[in-house]
């Protein structure tokens, strides 16, 4: 008797852990569908968002959960404005309709990067911000201490800076969403980005250190950091960052510091003419000489390198600079003190010098005989402290610049334009 009370004991505790075990699993189900993110006439590949549309309708997509105290906040980078620019960064219900652009329905709004207007719930958006463009960040999110309120402020970004704020009513949860319109347009989400004081602390730092660059293209500076913000789908898709000043007597030498290789580390490091091509890696054009992350090769006026170094990887530290003669000024330079070359202690060997007039890639309309105004100067490298080696080469008139080439997402470096002073 005991025995069979035992087995039906067994039997009722294994159909309870059964039942148990398919209530767990609808559990699952039902949040598996609540928290999916959703999207239409959108091309989504791992954070980056693409629109698939053809121009005449709205592409949208809205994350799979609503922001919250613990994470309020969310970025979106513009990788490209396609043709119109009709990007569109805000908050909306779950269940918005995915052919509208977030702003555009009642208790959704959204910030637009191709008029600068808040959208809130209507069509008709009003006056509220600058425009954005490619390499812009847009930034959405709701102040942490008004989630209880049933009211909350939302507010929005552009490249870390509070464009400005507005009390919407909050229904069920508001949903991180991004709304596009016209062809080639492409963001890069960040549904974990933060924003507050040490983010404008940093927002601080970057506006001094821009100073520092004459040109940038598809390249953000964020104090000394660096980061490639083109599409990278072609040798087109060139990142370019140029000094403001060459280098001098006093100020010979700078380096980058890897922080993030990116897909490929198509990082280049070295020095060009001030009217550079943007669209071109230094070392592939004349008037510039370049080392190469990637494969250790320097390029030197020519889209064909030469083996030169090592390769280079997250961490390393790539340097570049002139050894001047010691009577040599500069055209910018005035009264600059000379710089003995013999302080900086080469390694033997001289290498191979090109020269610029036997270059086959040359630019149509470039004259070849401007290479020669200027002087011979020895260019060197380093990789983490040591000289790797230099080349011979003729500075352009108005002189040589720091000049830092990206060419795959994710490539993130450090700069320091003056390692050797103070």
């Amino acid at each position: 008797m005991d025995c069979c009370i035992n087995e039906m004991d067994d039997i009722n505790l294994h159909y309870r852990f059964l039942n148990w075990r398919r209530r767990i699993r609808e559990i699952r189900e039902v949040r598996a569908v609540r928290y999916q993110e959703r999207y239409k006439r959108m091309l989504k590949n791992g954070d980056t968002l693409s629109y698939q549309g053809n121009s005449d309708e709205v592409g949208c997509y809205v994350a799979p959960r609503p922001l919250s105290k613990g994470n309020c906040y969310f970025e979106v980078t513009i990788m490209d404005t396609g043709v119109r620019g009709t990007i569109a960064v805000g908050l909306v219900p779950q269940y918005y309709k995915l052919d509208h652009q977030p702003g555009w329905l009642p208790h959704s709004i959204a910030y637009h990067a191709d008029d600068g207007k808040l959208y809130n719930g209507n069509p008709v958006g009003q006056q509220f911000g600058p425009k954005c463009n490619r390499g812009d960040r847009i930034g959405c999110g709701i102040y942490a201490d008004t989630f209880d309120a049933g009211l909350v402020t939302v507010f929005f970004t552009k490249n870390g800076k509070e464009v400005g704020s507005v009390v919407v009513v909050a229904p069920d949860g508001l949903f991180p969403a991004i709304g596009m319109h016209s062809l080639g347009e492409e963001v890069r989400l960040d549904l974990q980005a933060e924003w507050g004081s040490e983010e404008d602390d940093s927002v601080m730092m970057v506006d001094s250190h821009e100073d520092e660059w004459a040109r940038l293209y598809d390249v953000r500076a964020s104090g000394t950091l660096l980061e490639y913000v083109g599409k990278g789908k072609s040798i087109m898709d060139v990142g370019l960052a140029q000094a403001r000043q060459p280098l001098t007597t006093r100020s010979h030498y700078f380096e980058v510091e890897i922080v993030d290789p990116g897909e490929k580390c198509y990082i280049a490091l070295g020095l060009a003419r001030r009217d550079y091509p943007k669209n071109r890696h230094p070392g592939w054009s004349r008037g510039s000489v370049a080392y190469h992350a990637d494969d250790g090769k320097i390029f030197h006026g020519s889209g064909v390198g030469d083996q030169f170094g090592p390769r280079c990887f997250e961490g390393d530290i790539m340097g570049c600079g002139i050894m001047f003669p010691r009577d040599y000024v500069l055209d910018c330079e005035d009264e600059m003190d000379d710089w003995d070359a013999a302080d900086v202690r080469p390694k033997q060997g001289r290498v191979e010098n090109l020269l610029y007039l036997n270059d086959e890639d040359e630019e149509e309309g470039d004259d070849p005989e401007q290479e020669h105004e200027g002087r011979k100067v020895m260019v060197f490298f380093t990789r983490n402290g040591k000289i790797i080696g230099r080349r011979e080469v003729v500075v352009p008139a108005g002189g040589f610049y720091p000049t830092i080439g990206m060419l795959s997402s994710g490539e993130k470096v450090k700069v320091d334009l003056h390692p050797l002073s103070g």
